[in-house]
C-alpha cells in the first residue's frame, strides 16, 4: 500500500501545472542541503580539536557529552520552525477499502525522509569514530550511535506531534514557549538547573554501561507511538476542516461585531490564518520571536539602538511577517472580494484591526522583560504605538505593489512563493526610520525623550488614520485590477 501511495503522489507531482518551478526549487534546495551536509562532516571530523581548545582541561568525549543535549534542544527548535508536516490528501481514499493504519504508517515513514534525520549522524559519527572506535571502544561507539538515533526519533515525532496539537489548540504553543523560556532562564541566568551536567552524566553513563542506550530508544518509540495514536484519532481533520462550516458570521469572535463590515472581514481573516498552513506557520514563527529579548536583555540594560531593534521586532513581528504578503493572502479569492459589495475602506480597516489585535498580544507577552529594566518596557510601549501607527501603514502601502500569488496550503519553510522585490525593500523603512528618529532626538535631547518621540509620532498616525486610509484606498483603486491580474497569472 505504501508503494501505491508513493505512486499516486509521484503522478500528482508530474501532472501539476507548477512542476517546472517545483523542480527548479528542489534542485536549488538539494544543492544547498548537500553543501550543508559537507560542512557538518568537516565540522565533525575536526570536532575533537575544537573541543580540546574550548575545554583543554577535559577529554574531548567529556566535552562532547556535556553539549549533546544542547544540540538536541537546538535541533528540536529548528525542526519546529523549518520541518514541514507530512501531507497526503486522504479524502480520495475515504470511500475505498484503505485502513487508517496504512495511511498513518505512510505519513510517519515518509516524514523520516528529511535532512534533519541525517544531520545528527553526520555531525557525530565521524567524531565518535575518531575518539572511540580508533581507541578500541567499539561497544561504547555503538551505544552512543544508538542513543543518538533514539533522541533523533524522539525530536522528529515530538515536533510533528506538537505542531499538530498547536494547529488544534493554540494554548499548546503558549505552553511550549513558556516552558522553553523557563528552561533558558533556569539554566543560563538563574543557575537553577544545568543541562550541561545532566547531559554529561547521562552520556558518560551510556558509554560506561552500554545497555543504557535502550532508554533513549524507548523514549523515541514512545513518541512515535503517541504520534501514531494522535494521527489515527484525527486523520480526517485537516481535509474536512475546510468544509466543516460555510458560516461567514462573526459569532465566533463577538468582540469584532462592533466594527461592522470591517470587523467581519477581520474575523474571516483570523479564521484564514488559523485554518491554512502558510499563514498559520507565519503566526507560529512570530510567537518564537517573543524569546528574542533573551538574546540581548539579560546582559544588562542594553543601548537604545538595541532596544529599538529588539522592541520593534518583537512588538511588530506579526505586522512584519504577515503584512509583507498583503494582499497575497487573499490571492485565491481576490476576484471575489472585488466583485462583492465590500468597500475598499472596510477592507483596509480590517487589516488595521488584525494588526492591532496581534500587536497588542505580542506587547503583553513581552511585558515580563521589565525584569531587566524599566526602560525596556518603555521602549516596547512606544514601539508598539509606532508599529500600529506607522509600520502598519508602510506594509499596506507596499502591498499595493505586490502581485505575487500564494498557495495557503503550503508551509512557509523554504517557500519563496509570494516573495517579490517589495518584500526586500519594505524592511528598510520599517527599521531605518524609527532608528533615525531615535538617534536625532537623542542627539538633541536625551534617550528617554527619543523613545517618547517615537511613541508620539506613532500616536499621531493612529489618530490621523482615516486620512492615511483614504490615501491607501486611492492607490489601491488605481492598482486593484493589476493586482488581480497578477494573482490570476501565477
Amino acid at each position: 500500500m505504501n508503494r501505491a501511495f508513493f505512486q499516486h503522489q509521484w503522478i500528482a507531482f508530474w501532472r501539476s501545472k507548477n512542476t517546472g518551478k517545483s523542480m527548479a526549487v528542489s534542485i536549488v534546495l538539494g544543492l544547498t542541503l548537500l553543501y550543508f551536509f559537507a560542512n557538518l562532516l568537516v565540522l565533525s571530523f575536526f570536532l575533537d580539536k575544537i573541543l580540546e581548545k574550548v575545554s583543554p582541561d577535559r577529554d574531548a568525549i567529556e566535552s562532547f557529552n556535556a553539549i549533546l543535549l544542547y544540540y538536541f534542544l537546538v535541533d528540536l527548535l529548528m525542526r519546529f520552525q523549518l520541518q514541514e508536516l507530512p501531507t497526503l490528501k486522504v479524502k480520495p481514499y475515504l470511500n475505498l477499502p484503505v485502513g487508517r493504519n496504512k495511511i498513518v504508517n505512510y505519513l510517519s515513514l515518509t516524514s523520516l525522509w528529511s535532512g534533519f534525520t541525517l544531520s545528527p549522524f553526520l555531525l557525530t559519527v565521524p567524531f565518535l569514530l575518531k575518539v572511540l572506535v580508533f581507541e578500541g571502544e567499539g561497544t561504547a561507539f555503538l551505544s552512543m550511535v544508538v542513543s543518538i538515533a533514539g533522541l533523533t526519533i524522539f525530536n522528529h515525532f515530538f515536533s510533528l506531534w506538537l505542531k499538530r496539537k498547536i494547529n488544534m489548540n493554540a494554548w499548546f504553543m503558549v505552553a511550549f514557549l513558556v516552558g522553553l523560556a523557563l528552561v533558558i532562564l533556569g539554566d543560563f541566568y538563574l543557575d537553577a538547573i544545568s543541562i550541561s551536567i545532566v547531559s554529561r552524566v547521562a552520556f558518560n553513563a551510556i558509554i560506561e554501561q552500554p545497555y543504557l542506550a535502550i532508554l533513549p530508544v524507548l523514549t523515541g518509540f514512545a513518541m512515535f507511538y503517541a504520534n501514531q495514536v494522535f494521527l489515527k484519532r484525527n486523520l480526517y481533520l485537516d481535509e474536512l476542516r475546510k468544509e466543516r462550516s460555510t458560516d461567514n458570521s462573526v459569532a465566533d469572535i463577538p468582540f469584532l461585531k462592533q466594527f461592522g463590515m470591517a470587523g467581519e472581514l477581520a474575523a474571516l481573516e483570523i479564521k484564514l490564518i488559523l485554518r491554512n498552513k502558510r499563514p498559520r506557520s507565519t503566526l507560529i514563527m512570530s510567537g518564537f520571536f517573543m524569546l528574542y529579548g533573551l538574546i540581548f536583555y539579560p546582559k544588562g540594560e542594553p543601548d537604545g539602538t538595541i532596544m529599538i531593534f529588539a522592541g520593534l521586532f518583537m512588538t511588530g513581528i506579526f505586522i512584519i511577517n504577515y503584512g509583507q504578503f498583503m494582499f497575497s493572502w487573499q490571492s485565491s479569492h481576490f476576484d471575489g472580494i472585488l466583485a462583492n459589495k465590500i468597500s475598499a475602506e472596510d477592507f483596509f480597516k480590517s487589516k488595521f484591526i488584525i494588526f492591532t489585535i496581534f500587536s497588542s498580544i505580542t506587547l503583553l507577552l513581552t511585558v515580563p522583560y521589565v525584569y531587566f529594566g524599566w526602560r525596556i518596557l518603555l521602549a516596547h510601549g512606544m514601539l508598539y504605538l509606532w508599529n500600529i501607527g506607522v509600520s502598519s501603514l508602510i506594509v499596506l502601502a507596499f502591498a499595493n505593489w505586490n502581485y505575487k500569488y500564494i498557495d495557503l496550503s503550503k508551509g512557509s519553510s523554504f517557500n519563496w512563493e509570494g516573495v517579490g522585490a517589495s518584500q526586500f525593500i519594505v524592511g528598510l523603512p520599517l527599521f531605518l526610520i524609527p532608528l533615525f528618529i531615535y538617534m536625532l532626538t537623542k542627539w538633541i535631547l536625551n534617550p528617554v525623550a527619543a523613545m517618547l518621540m517615537i511613541g508620539f509620532i506613532g500616536l499621531v498616525f493612529i489618530v490621523s488614520r482615516t486620512f492615511w486610509i483614504n490615501k491607501l484606498v486611492n492607490s489601491f483603486k488605481a492598482k486593484r485590477y493589476t493586482i488581480a491580474e497578477g494573482f490570476r497569472n501565477h
